[in-house]
């Protein structure tokens, strides 16, 4: 079975969420949709009964909540850390609120309530590529991955265009739509301000999708980090596993090549892509997301041409959730 890694894993379980039919201004609370150490995302209905998701600041790390709707500051040391947190994630949700991107998640409205601050976004229906991956018997085909992340670059390009880096991309913040375009989801900017000057908080990078300049000198971030953790979701799709972590690819890389282990699964021209991206020197990697996506639309249309894999994705994908 395959080993994918989800948000850096920290405990949240003695958060407690905000209950179903719990009203968060003019949204009424449904359910948990995920939990993790910096925050929950709920399913929520908006007053015209539009279906909406929910994300609520809410670090494990700084501050709890045991009972009620507050937010409670776990000590006078973590105040000013969670002051700061909380006011990137509302630049984090005014900035994404510029962008109206196919490809990025829709921000809706961002507003501060019960000590902490919400992000309003627009609700898609489909699969992460991360379950598309699992309920696989076999790597996605060459021409899927190429479509995929070729459009995906688009909204990542126009990231760029805004001055952020996502610096989460991986295989469960893709979103496969009910259309078979893809979206990415849970932008990680706020998180990377909190890590950047307070050295307690956990990290919050994915190992395995997180260049080696998110473990070292994050001074060097830039849109080559970006494209690092596209190689490294792409070689995903090929081995339905998560690569070797950068971090310890730094200190003995034993990471196979794209290029070595890909052979006949996936063409010598887009093995050399993976494996471009994933160098461990970011001058090595492709330096733009157009570059990148140049490349991977190259002898697109010559893989795969009956689209078989795509079209049983889209089938797949309209079955009831």
């Amino acid at each position: 079975m395959m080993k994918m890694y989800n948000s850096a894993k920290i405990e949240a379980s003695h958060n407690h969420a905000l209950p179903a039919g719990h009203q968060l201004q003019d949204y009424e609370i449904k359910k948990v949709l995920s939990a993790g150490g910096f925050s929950f995302v709920y399913v929520a209905h908006d007053k015209n009964s539009q279906t909406v998701a929910i994300k609520e600041y809410l670090p494990t790390a700084l501050a709890l909540r045991t009972e009620g709707a507050i937010v409670n500051i776990n000590s006078p040391e973590a105040a000013a850390s969670f002051k700061h947190g909380m006011k990137c994630f509302f630049e984090e949700g005014r900035a994404l609120a510029n962008i109206n991107h196919h490809n990025i998640v829709r921000v809706l409205n961002f507003f501060r309530e019960n000590e902490t601050v919400y992000m309003v976004m627009q609700y898609e229906r489909g699969k992460s590529l991360q379950e598309i991956i699992l309920d696989r018997h076999t790597p996605i085909s060459e021409h899927s991955a190429r479509s995929i992340f070729s459009e995906l670059l688009n909204g990542l390009r126009e990231v760029h265009t805004h001055k952020l880096l996502h610096l989460d991309i991986k295989p469960s913040n893709i979103y496969i739509r009910l259309d078979g375009s893809p979206v990415l989801l849970d932008f990680g900017s706020a998180r990377h301000t909190l890590s950047d000057n307070q050295t307690y908080l956990p990290p919050s990078y994915t190992p395995g999708f997180a260049s080696p300049e998110q473990y070292t000198d994050r001074k060097l971030l830039g849109p080559w980090s970006d494209i690092y953790s596209v190689g490294a979701s792409i070689y995903a799709c090929m081995m339905r596993a998560a690569p070797m972590a950068a971090d310890l690819r730094v200190k003995e890389d034993k990471h196979i090549p794209a290029k070595k282990i890909g052979k006949g699964i996936y063409s010598d021209k887009l093995l050399d892509i993976i494996d471009s991206c994933m160098a461990l020197n970011h001058f090595d990697r492709p330096q733009s997301v157009f570059a990148l996506q140049k490349a991977l639309r190259e002898d697109l249309a010559s893989h795969d041409k009956r689209y078989g894999f795509f079209n049983k994705l889209k089938t797949y994908l309209n079955k009831p959730l």
